[in-house]
């Protein structure tokens, strides 16, 4: 597989509202633990719509594997122009942010927003230019936005072998209950360290 597409939740579906919440921390690990072996195997491009949750995670993770994986490449498939033009200040920084570390923007519309067209012309493209997805999404917590992009990566799946792939909320839950335990026993294990080291 040479190109994947990287997408899920959009950040207010599920609940996080700045760049500063820990869920993000786990969604990327989550995104990172699954990027590593498709890059050893020969992945060069994640390719995503950059909206703002997971996609823009997806790139932050992607840009920071380049610096290990050189061969990597990142980009940014656009439904319209100026797509963040009504975002707050915050997620226009963190944009222009991840701007500067991707390797290709497109647009597949040079207008700015005119209608769900714009969306289904950019979600084609999506499909047409990957070899495979990976989806956070999950549908036991309600459906979402992800939902269309599970639906049609499946019919491509048994129409021509698309590979699809899915992180989900029980995954990312996974990983944040083994980081705090991992945090939980370095704590207890320096004061253990502290409590000896008093003792002598």
């Amino acid at each position: 597989m040479k190109n994947l597409l990287v997408t899920g939740y959009r950040a207010h579906e599920l609940n996080i509202f700045g760049q500063k919440h820990e869920g993000i921390v786990y969604i990327q690990q989550a995104l990172r633990s699954k990027l590593i072996p498709l890059i050893e195997e020969g992945l060069e491009w994640v390719i995503t719509p950059g909206q703002y949750g997971v996609d823009l995670w997806a790139c932050e993770v992607a840009i920071e594997l380049k610096q290990q994986y050189p061969q990597l490449r990142v980009s940014i498939l656009s439904a319209f122009a100026n797509s963040e033009e009504r975002w707050s200040d915050d997620k226009k920084e963190y944009y222009n942010e991840i701007m500067k570390g991707i390797d290709f923007h497109g647009i597949v519309s040079n207008q700015p927003y005119q209608g769900i067209w714009q969306f289904k012309a950019r979600d084609e493209l999506l499909f047409r230019k990957t070899d495979g997805i990976l989806l956070v999404y999950d549908e036991d917590a309600g459906e979402g936005s992800p939902r269309f992009f599970k639906e049609e990566a499946l019919k491509r799946q048994q129409a021509d072998g698309y590979r699809y792939m899915s992180i989900s909320s029980e995954d990312i839950q996974t990983i944040a209950d083994e980081q705090r335990m991992e945090e939980q026993f370095e704590e207890n294990f320096e004061e253990r360290v502290t409590d000896s080291f008093e003792e002598i």
